[in-house]
């Protein structure tokens, strides 16, 4: 299975870029948002704090 965070779901405030909050390499905390069993893909947001 495949998990991929949009940009609007990395941050609570606005951001042109994913480096602005990320690096390659960097360990983050997500959360799973949706399961698409079918495609088998996993949407995942950052915002842990709601």
């Amino acid at each position: 299975m495949i998990g991929l965070i949009h940009i609007s779901e990395m941050s609570n405030k606005f951001i042109r870029h994913p480096s602005e909050i990320v690096s390659v390499g960097d360990i983050v905390k997500v959360k799973v948002v949706k399961i698409d069993k079918e495609r088998q893909k996993a949407s995942l947001s950052m915002k842990l704090d709601g």
